[in-house]
């Protein structure tokens, strides 16, 4: 099973930004979505951004207009640009890699904290 490896996050001031990165133990040829998703303290992970292999996006309700998600191909990776941040984006981010409509690997996640 191919493994994602996360980097970024941390700690940031609100209107702050961050960027997350997630990379695939191995390169993947074909169609296949990737995504980031966040975990609130006590609720299940919920959708923050996907794109697919065509590079069709979409996004939250809540981020859209502040996060941006992108994709390299060439590395089996994805992003995430988190701008204007909030107190309310705190949670622990995890990236995706999806065939279809099933989640074959998550990433180890990420500790996203904004704070004043």
């Amino acid at each position: 099973q191919v493994q994602l490896v996360q980097s970024g996050g941390g700690s940031v001031q609100p209107g702050g930004s961050l960027r997350l990165s997630c990379a695939a133990s191995a390169r993947i040829v074909g169609i296949y979505t990737m995504g980031w998703y966040a975990q609130f303290p006590g609720k299940q992970r919920e959708l923050v951004a996907r794109i697919t292999s065509a590079g069709n996006t979409n996004y939250g309700d809540s981020v859209k207009g502040r996060f941006t998600i992108s994709r390299d191909n060439a590395k089996t990776a994805v992003y995430l640009q988190m701008n204007s941040l909030k107190p309310e984006d705190t949670a622990v981010y995890y990236c995706s890699l999806e065939f279809g409509t099933r989640v074959n690997s998550w990433g180890q996640g990420t500790q996203v904290t904004v704070s004043s």
